[in-house]
């Protein structure tokens, strides 16, 4: 199970250095990644949040700045509620069977799942043509690909499995953010505290440092 940010190849950024990604792929996000890949998801975040003010329903939102980069920002560090395009993917090994975000999915909302531990039934992430869904049978979880097949590739895992598999994302997302936040001290120090306060609340990590 990995946390996964949908994302293009950028077209003429140039406010930081980014990596060249497979267009409309999945970046997972962890530690590892390479200075140029969490600029990538940097990029890809504060694209998603990247709203004319006009369109927002938030009117107490100042106006946008200028400066191009504080500009590119600037709906990442205004909004009270941020959107990051992705979910959680997850792979079966021993079948390479692939569970993916869908189109209604959002990686601020990944700690949805915990909702199948606690005895939630039912989860969905899109609707037709594909709708990913995952159920909770008593102590298993079943993962449908696409809910609109009733020949659908599945995968099936233990509660408890899903529990150690949601501790290792947490962990992961953590390891981004501190990538993010010394990245962020290097790339845009004029914005590094609020950038990755606003990285935490979109990655629904309560209580990491914000600088």
């Amino acid at each position: 199970m990995q946390p996964v940010l949908e994302t293009y190849t950028p077209d003429g950024f140039d406010l930081w250095p980014v990596a060249e990604i497979e267009p409309f792929g999945f970046l997972p996000l962890s530690g590892g990644l390479s200075p140029a890949e969490v600029g990538t998801a940097v990029m890809r975040i504060a694209d998603c949040n990247d709203i004319e003010p006009d369109a927002a329903p938030d009117a107490a939102r100042p106006s946008r700045p200028t400066d191009a980069q504080a500009s590119f920002l600037h709906g990442l560090l205004t909004f009270d509620t941020l959107f990051a395009a992705g979910g959680l993917r997850v792979t079966d090994t021993s079948t390479g069977v692939t569970f993916q975000p869908g189109c209604c999915d959002g990686l601020e909302d990944w700690r949805d799942w915990h909702q199948l531990l606690g005895g939630g039934a039912l989860l969905g992430f899109g609707h037709e043509p594909v709708s990913p869904v995952a159920e909770r049978t008593g102590d298993r979880v079943r993962l449908t690909i696409n809910a609109e097949q009733s020949d659908s590739p599945v995968i099936e895992l233990p509660v408890t499995e899903l529990r150690h598999l949601l501790t290792g994302v947490e962990h992961d997302l953590g390891d981004f953010l501190a990538l993010a936040a010394d990245w962020a001290s290097r790339h845009v120090p004029d914005h590094c505290a609020p950038v990755v306060a606003a990285l935490s609340r979109v990655l629904d990590l309560p209580g990491q440092p914000e600088s």
